[in-house]
């Protein structure tokens, strides 16, 4: 029998989207916004709709061809067609490429890496929603830039590490995403105009506390789990410590007793490390 390797990213995804979908009643992963709102559970829905309406902002008037790079789940397309949009997606992920067969029927499902794709067609937009920060700077916009119309948009709407952003080896920080001044650079080399640019960091920074805090009752859990081992099987508990030991390193442990038990991944510490675009650009005109 084949020795297959376990598809954890897979798993992973799968757990993320059954509770989005049970917390929110979509296969939504991308942060909201919050602007106006408390932040609490309750919320999170809310707050994604009202993020995917500013996102929609920026497309251009009219029926549009739109490239969905890194699509998620679908769900962002299956609103676009519904609006009356041609949407093709592409994932490289099999596990989010049958959920965008599920979610948006419609659209055109290329299952490969964005660098790997090719299309006789022409779009109007290519759209990367929480997903620019996965594509290589080098390649993302140039990439671009062959499927577009001569007037097309790439609409860009992710997190940026800033210029404050300082990597530490033992605390992990909360964001993610391209340095900001490399964006910019690669902005400026290729000749893009900004037609649209609005930075949203405080607007979608507290999407970090609602993940922080699923993650505390998990934490609880667990130290309410260890209190009991602690007083009534302290061997039982001492095995356990010891196999973990054994397979996580200390930093691993820190990492994760930090995300369990702190709340040091909050709005301020996202703010203080990132900045959140949504933008739309497009080629220069030439003179």
């Amino acid at each position: 029998m084949k020795n297959e390797k376990i598809d954890t990213r897979a798993i992973g995804l799968d757990v993320s989207l059954t509770f989005a979908k049970w917390l929110t009643g979509t296969e939504n992963l991308h942060y909201g916004d919050w602007t106006g709102l408390e932040v609490c559970a309750a919320n999170a829905g809310p707050a994604q709709e009202a993020y995917t309406d500013r996102l929609f902002k920026l497309l251009p008037k009219g029926k549009l061809r739109i490239l969905d790079i890194g699509g998620g789940a679908g769900v962002t397309a299956g609103k676009l067609l519904a609006l009356g949009h041609h949407v093709e997606i592409v994932i490289p992920s099999a596990f989010l490429a049958a959920r965008c067969r599920e979610n948006a029927p419609n659209a055109v499902i290329h299952e490969m890496m964005f660098e790997d794709f090719n299309s006789d067609s022409k779009f109007d937009v290519c759209l990367f929603s929480e997903s620019f920060q996965y594509i290589p700077l080098p390649e993302g916009m140039p990439k671009c830039l062959t499927l577009l119309e001569p007037d097309g948009r790439i609409i860009i709407a992710d997190c940026f590490r800033s210029e404050a952003f300082r990597a530490n080896p033992v605390r992990a920080t909360v964001g993610s995403g391209h340095g900001i001044a490399g964006f910019r650079q690669a902005v400026a080399d290729l000749n893009l105009a900004i037609t649209h640019q609005e930075d949203v960091t405080a607007a979608v920074a507290p999407s970090v506390e609602i993940e922080q805090g699923l993650f505390n009752i998990f934490g609880h859990a667990i130290s309410r789990v260890d209190e009991e081992l602690v007083a009534k099987k302290p061997k039982t508990r001492w095995l356990i410590n010891r196999v973990l030991r054994m397979f996580v390193n200390e930093r691993k442990r820190t990492r994760l007793q930090q995300r369990l038990t702190e709340q040091s991944r909050n709005r301020d510490s996202f703010a203080a490390n990132n900045v959140y675009l949504m933008m739309s650009l497009a080629q220069s005109r030439q003179e």
